[in-house]
């Protein structure tokens, strides 16, 4: 049942629920602008140096290493995982190059602005296609999913830790708006839990961990 499949995994999803709350009421106060200027001006040395690297946990190849890895530990779920990053990088596809193709990222958006942003020196960033965040899609694809196969339940904050810091990398490195990202998340999870709740079975051979 799906309130059970919630129940066993409450360590990811309970947290991670009260965060959509927290950041939904951020946006309903404060303005894309507003949340991008406060996170971009609380940077450091150590943090532009860590985030360029935290990033690729979001890396569509980074997601396509682990499902080799897991294809290699246990065929069928390694698959399962495939599946989960096939369906989360097509709805990632199809939401930014199709339904919001040409959204404006924060470089296009601030660039006649008198707000004196900060970059990381040789970093590439981008101008179009921001909503929603595809490396936060994809990180949320991969960790939830890690997260339901995970036998000891209480590691499942870890798993959405992993997902949160992939997120706000995007935003500190002037990738991303907040938005793009919160909805990211909610896009790479729904995809985990639709592969997870239609494949579990037959990638295991016994019941859903969350059907115990």
């Amino acid at each position: 049942m799906v309130i059970n499949f919630l129940c066993k995994n409450r360590l990811f999803f309970l947290p991670y629920a009260f965060l959509l709350l927290l950041f939904g009421v951020l946006q309903l106060i404060y303005s894309q602008e507003q949340l991008m200027q406060w996170v971009n001006t609380r940077n450091s040395p150590a943090a532009d140096a860590l985030f360029p690297y935290i990033t690729y946990l979001g890396d569509g190849v980074f997601f396509a290493a682990v499902c080799l890895l897991l294809v290699f530990l246990n065929r069928r779920i390694g698959l399962m995982a495939f599946a989960s990053f096939a369906l989360s990088s097509l709805t990632s596809e199809f939401l930014k190059k199709v339904v919001f193709k040409g959204s404006p990222r924060p470089l296009k958006y601030f660039e006649h602005s008198s707000f004196q942003y900060h970059l990381i020196e040789g970093l590439d960033i981008f101008s179009y296609n921001s909503f929603p965040s595809g490396h936060t899609i994809t990180a949320f694809a991969l960790f939830s999913l890690m997260a339901f196969l995970d036998e000891n339940k209480k590691r499942g904050w870890v798993w959405l830790l992993l997902g949160l810091l992939a997120g706000y990398s995007r935003v500190y490195l002037f990738q991303h708006f907040v938005e793009d990202v919160f909805v990211g998340s909610m896009v790479g999870t729904i995809s985990s839990v639709i592969i997870f709740r239609l494949l579990c079975g037959w990638a295991t051979k016994t019941k859903a961990p969350g059907d115990e």
